[in-house]
């Protein structure tokens, strides 16, 4: 084997080694993390009112995530003319998953918000890889220590349920219980569409505190650059993806599929022009479950919008 450039020490293709995000080193010592960015699991889906699976998410993505591993030095995308995420510059590292305590919702909760704490305080980006959407419930609490964040939504459902039965923590509140913190100061909520699990007053109130709710089509008649401009500029956001924003057509591991969603390019160039309006500081991506989806193909799409979504904004703070 030769020894010059990548081609030194060992080819570590995507199949061997071992499986964290983009094989990027694990820290399983949570007050030890040194890095740019942290990958958190939280394998949680006991919030599902539909179809369960979501606790698989986290592992499926990582398994996903190898294929966008083997870039030597970094990963060149012709289009741009830049090399995103060179190793040298920006360093990733996987802490492992939360633990989930089973039909526990609140100390599995507050378990996945001690995570996204201990990632905050060493002074990196969290990724939350999900697990159903009441995820985002403790992940957005993690937040209130910091500076105030504008969250972007991508998702076929609004999420804006106050109660139901008395369930305030499932994966139709999150956006609700978001709205009820100081340290966030508006939502663009993107994708939501057809049948919803929110009920007009949820619109309705989403609307009184300042959410910005757009469909499939509405973004789609927008354009791009007009929906970057009703999205506030040079705040921090914090960016929630529900995988079921997505067509179901090229994601159909998820539980609650819904026909007519994005597709890819459609959210890649719109967290491109975010890290150019603002800075993205969390993350989370949620409710792949990928039993419903032999080919795998949810994941791998899971895996590589956030890929390419840490390459954009490491690349636009650097410069």
């Amino acid at each position: 084997m030769s020894k010059h450039g990548y081609e030194a020490g060992r080819l570590n293709l995507p199949f061997v080694g071992h499986c964290t995000f983009g094989k990027n080193e694990p820290c399983l010592d949570w007050d030890a993390i040194e890095a740019d960015c942290a990958i958190l699991g939280a394998p949680f889906d006991f919030g599902t009112q539909y179809r369960s699976g979501a606790r698989f998410g986290p592992r499926a993505i990582r398994e996903a995530s190898t294929l966008f591993s083997f870039g030597h030095g970094g990963a060149y995308d012709h289009e741009d003319d830049v090399i995103y995420l060179p190793s040298e510059k920006v360093r990733i590292v996987d802490i492992g998953d939360a633990d989930i305590v089973h039909t526990d919702t609140i100390k599995s909760h507050e378990n996945i918000e001690l995570g996204v704490r201990k990632i905050l305080a060493a002074g990196a980006l969290p990724v939350i890889l999900g697990g159903d959407h009441s995820v985002n419930i403790p992940c957005v609490r993690a937040f209130d220590d910091q500076e105030p964040v504008h969250i972007v939504q991508i998702d076929a459902h609004l999420d804006f349920v106050d109660e139901r039965h008395g369930v305030r923590y499932g994966h139709g509140n999150p956006l609700r219980r978001a709205s009820e913190h100081s340290h966030v100061t508006g939502m663009s909520q993107l994708g939501i569409r057809n049948v919803s699990s929110t009920a007009r007053e949820g619109y309705e109130y989403a609307r009184s505190v300042g959410s910005d709710i757009l469909s499939v089509r509405q973004v789609r008649a927008l354009g791009t650059e007009a929906l970057l401009e009703r999205i506030p500029s040079g705040v921090r956001y914090y960016v929630t993806i529900d995988i079921d924003g997505f067509d179901p057509s090229i994601a159909p591991g998820t539980g609650t599929p819904s026909h007519g969603g994005f597709l890819y390019y459609e959210v890649l160039e719109l967290m491109q022009g975010l890290t150019r309006r603002g800075d993205i500081v969390g993350i989370d991506l949620v409710e792949v479950a990928p039993d419903y989806d032999h080919t795998g193909s949810t994941a791998f799409l899971a895996a590589q919008i956030l890929m390419n979504t840490l390459g954009f904004i490491f690349e636009a703070r650097s410069t």
